[in-house]
Parts: C-alpha cells; sequence; structure tokens
C-alpha cells in the first residue's frame, strides 16, 4: 500500500477546546499518519506555555510537518491558523480523500473566464475566510461577556455590576449580530447548491470542515436560540456524525480519555 504521507512526519498540536479539532479531523478525513500531541487549558482557559516553544503566539492549532527528504539538521515546517493549515494539508495531501473536499472550480468551457467559477466554489472560498473573518469574533465576544458576568473569585455583592455591564453589550450590539449571523446560515443552507445538505452543496467539503468549530460551539452555547433554525441546528449535529469527525474524537478519547467540543 502506498504511503499516505508521501514519506512526511506530521505532528498536531491539539488544544483543548479549540479549533484544533477541525485540523485533526482533515487528517483523519485524509487518511495520513501524525503524532498526536495534547495539551490542556489552564484555570486562566489559557494556552499553556509549552506551545510557545513550537511557535510564538503559543496559539493552536499548530502543525509541523518534517519533509521526506529533510537533511539531519532541518527544522520541521511550522503550520499556524486553520486555514493555511487546511490548505497546505490538501494542496499535498488532497487526493487521500474518498471525495474531494474542494468542489469543482470552472463551469464547463469556462475555466479561467473571470465569473466562470462554479457557484459551489465560491461558497467553499467564501466559508473558508468566513468562519474566522466574519463569525468567530462574535462568538468569542459572546465568551468573554459571560465570563464578565460571571468572575471567577468575585464577591457576590459586587457580581451584578459587571453582570449589568456585560448585559447592556449583548443587548446593544453582540445579540443582534450573532441573530444576523443565525439567519444568514438557516438562509445559506436552504439555497444550498442542488438542495445539498451541507454549505456548498451536496458533498463535504474542507468549508465544512473549517466551519464546523463555530457551528459546533454554537450548538452547544446557544442552543436554544439554535432550535428556531432547524437546518443549522441540523447541520451541526450532521457534521458530529461524519466519519472523520467521529475517528477525531475516538483518537482524542484514546490519548486523553475524554473529548470536549464545547467552546
Amino acid at each position: 500500500m502506498a504511503d499516505p504521507n508521501k514519506g512526511t512526519k506530521i505532528t498536531l498540536y491539539w488544544l483543548s477546546q479549540s479549533r484544533s479539532h477541525r485540523i485533526l479531523w482533515l487528517l483523519e478525513a485524509l487518511h495520513l499518519n501524525y503524532e498526536l500531541k495534547i495539551y490542556h487549558r489552564g484555570p486562566d482557559k489559557l494556552a499553556p506555555p509549552e506551545l510557545k516553544e513550537i511557535h510564538p503566539l503559543g496559539k493552536s492549532p499548530l502543525l509541523t510537518i518534517l519533509p521526506a527528504n529533510a537533511t539531519p539538521d532541518q527544522k520541521p515546517i511550522v503550520l499556524a491558523e486553520s486555514g493555511i493549515i487546511i490548505e497546505y494539508l490538501l494542496d499535498h495531501f488532497g487526493s487521500n480523500a474518498e471525495k474531494p473536499l474542494i468542489p469543482p472550480r470552472w463551469k464547463d468551457t469556462q475555466e479561467n473566464v473571470v465569473g466562470g467559477e462554479t457557484e459551489e466554489w465560491m461558497r467553499y472560498r467564501y466559508y473558508m475566510h468566513y468562519a474566522e473573518g466574519s463569525l468567530m469574533p462574535f462568538l468569542v465576544m459572546q465568551l468573554v461577556m459571560d465570563t464578565v458576568k460571571n468572575p471567577p473569585g468575585m464577591p457576590f455583592f459586587v457580581k451584578p455590576l459587571p453582570r449589568l455591564v456585560a448585559g447592556q453589550v449583548e443587548k446593544a450590539f453582540l445579540a443582534r449580530n450573532i441573530q444576523s449571523h443565525l439567519e444568514f446560515l438557516e438562509d445559506q443552507l436552504r439555497s444550498s447548491p442542488n438542495g445539498g445538505p451541507y454549505l456548498c452543496g451536496t458533498e463535504l467539503t474542507a468549508a465544512d470542515i473549517m466551519m464546523s468549530f463555530p457551528v459546533i460551539a454554537m450548538s452547544g452555547r446557544l442552543e436554544e436560540q439554535l432550535d428556531k433554525f432547524p437546518l443549522l441546528k441540523g447541520y451541526a449535529d450532521r457534521l458530529q456524525k461524519e466519519e472523520g469527525y467521529v475517528r477525531a474524537v475516538r483518537k482524542v478519547e484514546e490519548v486523553d480519555g475524554r473529548f470536549d467540543a464545547s467552546l
């Protein structure tokens, strides 16, 4: 059997409750061999300082790749940020997947023509950027507001003040923006090409994997709101039943004993 890694050595630095799980899902979907190193957040909810030994920002996901032709003194390639990690893996190992994780780019006879791209591909490129550029900032802000409303160690008689401030931020700014995104995603699923159950059509794409973290996080933290958006709720459930996602969960459970998908 051919080596799916093409001789490369891959290491994923996986952090609990982080975006790194979608990279683990992709590695499983591409049937790659890899070393999994698991880290946990501290009481401050931040990544442990050990990750700064891999990348100066100390964030996760982090992926290192040592090429097959590396010299003995050659250092591995260090990749940070989900988008570039996903694109790099697909560039080199995308053919390993049972079905293409990138939709066909061009309509028939319109290759390299401006406007000749398929709707599926345009959606794919959009969601590869939308997940972090538009959606995640509001979810992170909601997480911060939840923490402000229940700060650890603060005396109970002082807590009403930060709760009041956080509530005003949510009411004036956060809630309506999150609502807009929920409505948008529900409509995008309703209008998916060929009636597909995924954001880009009938087949799972890497954009769905990219979107899995915010969507699944919303299904856990915004459960009551999501009940009003059945297509989006069904999409979140569907992603968690995908074979690659399930294999990734099992991998973490085997190594670490438990898995928590929440933000």
